[in-house]
């Protein structure tokens, strides 16, 4: 699929959930509270590409603390609405994690799989401590026995697309998180 008329682009999107302005309040929210429970101590964000690189962007300029960033990519959505179930890490961390409290930063958390696959892997490596946050969490459909330690908003089971969240590799530019219906396609 190659999109590139504007008319086409915003067809697919049923509504918006989640405003620009809802994220960037909750964003600096947490921003603040990850500043004063990890004070003093060596922080990691641990972005899951691509879908949190924009949620992550926005988060670490929320972030009054030192804190360093890593990137790991994962894939179980192969140009589809549903995750396949079948999890392939395609970008791991270079760095030694033991010396930090990793905080995973997840654009949404939908059957679990791909996130407990992640946070399996980088347990195995001890680091400090391990949390997650994550942006969208979707509890309808948990598959994979794994939960958030922060949560900004949870959502019905909609497919969702925007502020990094994609379908077929667009829509992350959105800047709202919004419904996506194939249907709407015609």
């Amino acid at each position: 699929m190659v999109i590139t008329d504007k008319e086409e682009f915003e067809r697919g999107i049923r509504r918006v959930i989640i405003t620009e302005d809802e994220i960037r309040k909750k964003t600096a929210e947490y921003g603040k509270l990850l500043s004063r429970e990890y004070n003093g101590k060596p922080l990691l964000l641990v972005s899951i590409l691509k879908g949190a690189y924009i949620f992550l962007s926005d988060l670490t300029k929320e972030i009054s603390i030192p804190c360093e960033v890593g990137f790991m990519a994962a894939k179980s959505y192969f140009e589809s609405t549903e995750s396949s179930g079948d999890v392939q890490i395609i970008y791991d961390l270079t760095q030694d994690i033991s010396n930090y409290h990793v905080l995973i930063v997840e654009d949404i958390i939908d059957t679990g799989r791909t996130l407990k696959a992640v946070a399996d892997i980088l347990k195995g490596r001890n680091p400090l401590s391990l949390k997650i946050l994550t942006l969208l969490d979707k509890p309808d459909r948990r598959i994979a026995d794994i939960s958030a330690d922060y949560t900004l908003f949870t959502i019905p089971d909609y497919f969702v697309i925007g502020y990094g969240l994609d379908y077929g590799e667009y829509y992350r530019n959105l800047p709202y998180i919004a419904e996506y219906d194939e249907s709407l396609l015609g």
